[in-house]
Formats: C-alpha cells, structure tokens, sequence
C-alpha cells in the first residue's frame, strides 16, 4: 500500500492522460506507479521517456529491458 494516494485517472489530462488510456487499453487499467508519479507531470514525462527509450532502442535487447522491468519493480515493492 502506497503512503501517497493515487490520482484518479479520470482527473489526468494532456500527455499523462493519453499514457494512462494506453496502458487501460494495454493492461486493463493504468499501472500503479504511474498514478503516482501523476502528481508530478514532469516527473512522469521523464519515467516515460526512460521506458519510452528502452522500448525503442535495441542497445539493451528485450531480455535485458525485461529484467530491468524486473528489478525495477522488486527496488519498488512490487511483485512483478
């Protein structure tokens, strides 16, 4: 349970509600962590962009981007 309270997405607008459509549409609702990284739109445009860029550049390769999911999500608490 997060100390901070997530918005609600119908509340979202511009950039970061487009974002959190796309993952309802991709996952069935917005992901957690971005309802709280919501509150600060700058914030949010960087976590996007640094997903954004591994999603689109094969530097990485989608194993190694998978396990940076991974370890991403456990440093958060998150059973991923």
């Amino acid at each position: 349970m997060s100390r901070i309270p997530a918005i609600d997405p119908a509340e979202a607008t511009g950039y970061v509600s487009k974002v959190l459509e796309a993952q309802r549409k991709t996952w069935g609702a917005p992901l957690n962590n971005h309802l709280l990284y919501a509150h600060r739109p700058d914030l949010f445009r960087a976590v996007r962009g640094m997903w954004t860029a591994l999603d689109k550049d094969d530097l990485l390769g989608p194993e190694l981007v998978s396990l940076v999911n991974r370890r991403v999500a456990s440093l958060n608490g998150c059973l991923f």
